[in-house]
């Protein structure tokens, strides 16, 4: 019991571990990956705010072009040069001059980005008319890309709806220009950014393996202390009730030996009677609680021998059947054929009996009770439905095999022992390895359901 209790607490620990880990992991990787698209568009839309450029690069290569050392002046002499023989260049500019691409300009951290993403791009545009023929193509700041290659991945993009997306690495934008009929296309190549979401990726995972296995090594070896004082609880329980039904077997047998005496001295009477039922409830009461402390136990022996389950269920429902004729209900039995069984006889015998037992005590006068046993391929099922006197509340129901648990509130000793007899079926069921449950379809009917 108290195996399966720890086993059901690493369980569920590490499944609420690992759904957490997912959560995190899940979320820190689909912001990383938005990050990544945010910064790729935010590049997309200077481009495309800039007819496929960024501002002031070509004026950049002009500039370093009329600055290379074979270049000369304006006036025609050669550039000056350095003392080791290099070219000399003035970064300085006249005024009126232009300075193609001032480091002080604050364009790029308006938008968001470094003034060294211009240099750090790869990116190339395709130019389409109306009727996606290629018009115009740049590749010159993309290496691994050719103009025919740009025009199949615009052909590719032109017939979509949408307005950005992915090809493979390259992140696209479309623009179109109302006025000459023509969509351009800029692609940016995201290899870098994409391959470091992928590695991130992988190293959450691993990471989070690792913490999921240190957790679940942790959780293995302290739940057997976390669980130890609820089994010495139990165990002292259970102990307690196995010691006072035994303890309190002597004086009942004492009590109903000396009732037997007075009742030869004193002839019959009614409070003997009542002194004798009593007796014989506390017996009982006593009987049943040693039993099931005996069935709790993990170690229990059981004598499993294989048995006509058919010819036991039968035997046993023949007696219910006068009780059923008495009392005025109708008994209907569904038993199939030798049917064999390998388990406890006995407790199994106790079982039916306190299905039925129940069934007849809770069902009104001209009430129905029905038995049913059959094959399936989950087990044997053993099925006993009864209508009921009252009205049985839905939350009622998972409570029926709960100890010392009653409908009848009021715990009338006419209509129902203590609230042991369902309890002590569970525990049959559980120590067969089976499964028992209760329902009510309608509220004026109970199904008890045991598989064997």
């Amino acid at each position: 019991m108290f195996k399966q209790l720890r086993t059901r607490f690493i369980i569920l620990t590490m499944a609420s571990v690992l759904a957490v880990l997912v959560i995190i992991m899940t979320a820190i990787n689909l912001l990383n990956y938005r990050n990544v698209l945010r910064d790729s568009d935010r590049i997309l839309s200077i481009l495309a705010e800039n007819q496929g450029k960024f501002p002031g690069m070509d004026d950049r290569m002009t500039d370093n072009m009329d600055n290379s050392p074979e270049s000369s002046t304006d006036d025609g002499q050669q550039s000056p040069q350095k003392p080791d023989g290099t070219a000399s260049f003035d970064n300085n500019v006249p005024d009126g001059g232009q300075k193609p691409f001032r480091k002080n300009d604050n364009f790029y951290h308006m938008r968001g980005i470094s003034e060294e993403t211009p240099f750090e791009s790869r990116y190339f545009s395709v130019t389409l008319d109306a009727d996606g023929n290629v018009t115009e193509s740049d590749t010159r700041n993309i290496a691994a890309v050719d103009e025919d290659t740009a025009a199949s991945y615009a052909a590719e993009i032109f017939g979509k709806s949408h307005e950005k997306g992915f090809t493979g690495n390259y992140r696209w934008l479309r623009q179109s220009d109302p006025d000459t009929d023509t969509t351009k296309i800029i692609f940016l190549d995201c290899t870098r950014s994409l391959s470091n979401v992928h590695s991130f990726l992988i190293t959450t995972i691993l990471v989070s393996l690792v913490g999921f296995a240190a957790v679940m090594l942790l959780v293995i070896l302290l739940s057997r202390r976390i669980v130890r004082p609820i089994q010495e609880s139990y165990e002292k329980q259970k102990q307690f009730i196995t010691d006072a039904g035994h303890e309190l077997k002597t004086p009942l047998t004492v009590i109903n030996a000396d009732l037997s005496v007075l009742e030869m001295d004193v002839g019959e009477s009614e409070w003997i009677d009542d002194a004798r039922l009593q007796t014989e409830r506390l017996t009982k009461l006593t009987n049943d609680l040693v039993y099931l402390s005996r069935m709790d136990e993990a170690q229990r022996q059981v004598e499993m021998i294989d048995f006509p389950l058919s010819d036991v269920v039968t035997e046993v429902s023949q007696s219910f059947r006068s009780r059923a004729i008495v009392e005025e209900k109708e008994f209907t039995g569904t038993i199939a054929p030798m049917l064999t069984y390998h388990g406890d006889e006995k407790a199994v015998r106790q079982l039916v009996s306190i299905l039925l037992d129940n069934a007849l005590k809770y069902s009104p006068a001209g009430g129905t009770i029905s038995l049913t046993l059959v094959q399936q391929t989950k087990g044997i099922l053993l099925e006993v439905r009864n209508t009921t006197s009252e009205s049985i509340d839905p939350e009622s129901v998972s409570h029926l095999f709960d100890r010392f648990y009653r409908t009848d509130q009021s715990r009338n000793s006419e209509t129902g022992g203590f609230g042991l007899g369902l309890a002590i079926a569970k525990a049959v069921v559980t120590a067969h390895r089976g499964k028992i449950t209760a329902a009510s379809d309608d509220g004026r009917s109970l199904t008890i359901s045991a598989i064997l």
